[in-house]
């Protein structure tokens, strides 16, 4: 494992991301597979990984709890533990915090983060009175880092950045945005300010992680041993202010594939960056919805629709036509699109502004005829 200094500290380049934690199927509900997980957190400790994400919201709660008694039997000095107050979830951030602590079996949180700043929100946290609470646990001990996670457009970004000094924050980073979004500008707005950056979404949501076949084939032809995700991996460590790469694994292949690319140094090159874009180029033809699949936008669907897996299928549709709306009735959803209301919960909820919406309506008239 390849680490990288931090504060008189060491935090693997690689961390371990608890959104996306294998669930039981065939359980209503889908609680985490704590047997399936903890082989996860196992093999991540056992080759050095020692940065864990969660957050209070992941899992419907359930993650820091999985978290907490997943760690207890490893030292509590060779780790290090990221967790989120999300204000939207539960305003009451001394409730939260205390809540938190008692999830995640310990006194102190490494890495702690407001959740989820974004345009519409913003002012909130500045009101909440949270930022002086949690900075007062800081100077108790309680907290060891001070950041935020950040869906904001560049403009509020700067100034959300400016009102103290940060420790750290996380940031959407991956060369698909960075290309065709506004990660670059986001980038340098931290880099302006001096604050180290953890990166989330590093293949978007799984989705740079399996590429159309011509971009792959782009790929394969100069490194044919690598996975898809491992090049995305490989172009963040070129950007010198980044510490940690998150990475949401759900299973053994990936955090197996994860850790043989973080064994050693091994950014792209320029030459291989300048494929990587193409290969971007060829494959933006393929992304209609930016969608990571991060699911907030579910909980608050009175039809219980299943919203990333019928964006999926709306994705393949753009590509491949009606014949792929077939695949609506093959997703693992209570609601289809045709049971949308339009009520509009969950697009308050995306940190990607996608309009759901007017999706689902689309949807509901293309299943229609």
């Amino acid at each position: 494992m390849i680490y990288k200094r931090f504060d008189g500290i060491k935090l693997s380049r690689l961390g371990m991301g608890n959104m996306r934690l294998p669930v039981k199927d065939d359980i209503e509900g889908k609680p985490i597979d704590y047997d399936k997980a903890q082989e996860i957190i196992d093999y991540a400790m056992a080759h050095g990984v020692n940065y864990y994400d969660t957050a209070y919201v992941y899992h419907s709660g359930e993650s820091e709890a999985f978290l907490g008694a997943a760690l207890k039997k490893y030292p509590r000095e060779s780790y290090y533990i990221a967790t989120k107050f999300n204000l939207a979830a539960n305003p009451d951030y001394r409730a939260v915090f205390e809540e938190q602590l008692s999830r995640l079996q310990t006194n102190h949180i490494d890495f702690y983060l407001l959740h989820a700043i974004m345009d519409k929100n913003y002012q909130s946290y500045f009101d909440s009175g949270c930022i002086a609470y949690f900075e007062e646990q800081q100077r108790l001990g309680r907290i060891r880092y001070l950041g935020f996670s950040s869906h904001a457009s560049p403009n509020v970004l700067d100034r959300f950045a400016g009102i103290r000094n940060w420790d750290f924050a996380q940031l959407q980073i991956n060369y698909f945005d960075w290309i065709f979004d506004t990660s670059a500008k986001e980038y340098e707005v931290l880099r302006k300010h001096n604050i180290p950056i953890m990166v989330m979404e590093p293949v978007r949501g799984g989705r740079l992680a399996s590429l159309s076949p011509a971009a792959e084939e782009t790929l394969r032809a100069a490194h044919p041993d690598w996975s898809m995700a491992s090049w995305a991996f490989r172009w963040l460590m070129r950007l010198p202010q980044i510490l940690v790469i998150l990475s949401g694994m759900s299973n053994m292949e990936q955090i197996i594939d994860n850790i043989r690319t973080f064994e050693s140094e091994g950014a792209l090159n320029d030459g291989e960056a300048e494929k990587l874009v193409k290969a971007a180029e060829i494959f933006k033809k393929h992304i209609q919805v930016p969608c990571t699949s991060c699911r907030y936008c579910c909980d608050d669907c009175p039809a219980r629709i299943n919203i990333p897996a019928v964006l999926g299928v709306y994705n393949t549709y753009k590509l491949d036509g009606r014949f792929a709306l077939k695949g609506l009735k093959n997703i693992e959803s209570d609601g289809q699109p045709s049971d949308c209301i339009a009520c509009g919960a969950c697009c308050p909820h995306c940190p990607q502004n996608i309009d759901i919406t007017g999706i689902m309506t689309e949807l509901k008239e293309l299943t229609r005829e």
